[in-house]
């Protein structure tokens, strides 16, 4: 599995913008959870990373729009520092109802 965290700057100054702006956070949710406004931390293996690449290409208007894609390392809890409200949860840790 890959860990990635996934920024983006939409133009929402336009009407295309805001809805450029929601596919993408749609799309973005579709592989991870949402850890400030528009940055996501997701978890990938390589044919989910190409197809949200894929994706997240599609989207965006190349001249208004920018997407910033971070490989992290594997054991994110060892490297990354969260201060303040973090609501962060590990997927893969076991469901206690």
């Amino acid at each position: 599995m890959r860990y990635l965290l996934v920024s983006y700057d939409v133009n929402v100054t336009t009407t295309t913008g805001k809805r450029r702006w929601r596919h993408i956070c749609k799309t973005c949710k579709n592989y991870g959870q949402r850890v400030q406004f528009s940055v996501f931390e997701v978890q990938v293996n390589e044919a989910q990373r190409e197809a949200l690449i894929h994706k997240l290409k599609s989207l965006i208007n190349e001249e208004e729009d920018s997407i910033r894609i971070y490989n992290l390392p594997a054991d994110r809890d060892a490297n990354v520092m969260s201060f303040g409200l973090d609501s962060y949860c590990d997927y893969q840790d076991p469901l206690i109802i």
